[in-house]
């Protein structure tokens, strides 16, 4: 019985993750030929081509892409055999690959990395910041940090903190319109509609304490996959959206956002770190997670939100 080309896969993974021959050769510390012999090893014992490739252009093939994750989840598995091999006897290090939602990445993951870089100098990362749902496992990450209602039982997840989804407008928006009592009145109005999710424009609310729910049906003025695209146009008073508290607390804290009904609010969500399926991680990632957890313990925008939340209540009563 013939193994499989264990080596040869998991270089068909370092390749289709960085897209060239001579960056997987540095990145693995293998010459350039014997990368590119392993892969055309692997593609004449399967019999396939993995790769379209041309002088200037290399591409995975459709059957290229089918394997990609078989080959990706061998490495992982490979990677943590060995970690746990060798227990705590090195320091965590190599490369982590991260998937982040573009505006929770790029302003609460990012600030909280330079520390975590200078804990472990010979970690290196790697982030791709989109609010697209990526496959973990067929694309390479380590590990992912998704703002959502999890329902992939397939991989682990850690959750960090929970999200509120509030209703907010500027305050010059809610002065030329009036302020409503019930969210029916919204429907009335232009708002802001965040398309990246299952049902854009159909915002399910529940009332505090009230057991009560109320669908409400935006009609769009701005319609994006990203939410921080809106927030210019939200504070210059052109309408109202559901926002993730992280993204408004500032503006809440200032004056220049004020919440909407506040006791009404959209589903409740949480941020959770997210990797793949297998029992064990390699130090690097578990290094990673851990440190993550503790750096969002206390979430930064919760006291300002809080606070905000009750000087626009106080203003709503004094109407």
């Amino acid at each position: 019985m013939r193994l499989p080309d264990f080596e040869a896969w998991a270089i068909f993974a370092k390749v289709a993750e960085f897209g060239s021959f001579a960056r997987a050769a540095e990145e693995i510390q293998l010459s350039k030929p014997t990368v590119s012999k392993a892969v055309s090893r692997l593609e004449q014992s399967l019999g396939i081509a993995l790769f379209n490739r041309n002088s200037r252009h290399m591409s995975l093939t459709e059957t290229g892409r089918a394997l990609l994750g078989h080959a990706n989840r061998l490495l992982m598995e490979a990677e943590a055999a060995e970690t746990e091999a060798r227990g705590d006897m090195r320091r965590p290090s190599g490369r982590i690959r991260i998937a982040a939602p573009m505006t929770f990445g790029i302003r609460h993951l990012a600030p909280v990395l330079p520390e975590f870089l200078q804990l472990y100098p010979e970690i290196d990362l790697t982030i791709d910041f989109s609010d697209a749902v990526v496959d973990l496992v067929a694309a390479g990450y380590d590990v992912a940090l998704r703002i959502a209602s999890l329902a992939d039982s397939s991989l682990r997840a850690r959750k960090l903190c929970d999200l509120r989804l509030l209703l907010v407008g500027a305050p010059s928006w809610l002065d030329r319109v009036g302020r409503p009592s019930h969210p029916r009145e919204l429907e009335a109005y232009k708002s802001f509609v965040y398309t990246n999710g299952s049902a854009p424009g159909m915002i399910r609310l529940r009332k505090d304490g009230s057991g009560k729910e109320f669908v409400l049906s935006q009609m769009a003025r701005f319609k994006a996959d990203n939410a921080e695209a809106f927030l210019p146009a939200l504070e210059a008073g052109l309408g109202y959206g559901l926002f993730p508290e992280f993204m408004v607390w500032e503006g809440l804290g200032s004056g220049r956002l004020e919440r909407i009904l506040p006791e009404w609010e959209g589903p409740l969500i949480s941020l959770y770190l997210v990797t793949p399926a297998s029992s064990v991680r390699p130090r690097r990632v578990t290094a990673l997670l851990d440190y993550l957890v503790k750096a969002f313990e206390h979430s930064p925008w919760a006291a300002p939100a809080t606070q905000a939340t009750t000087a626009s209540t106080e203003a709503l009563s004094r109407e």
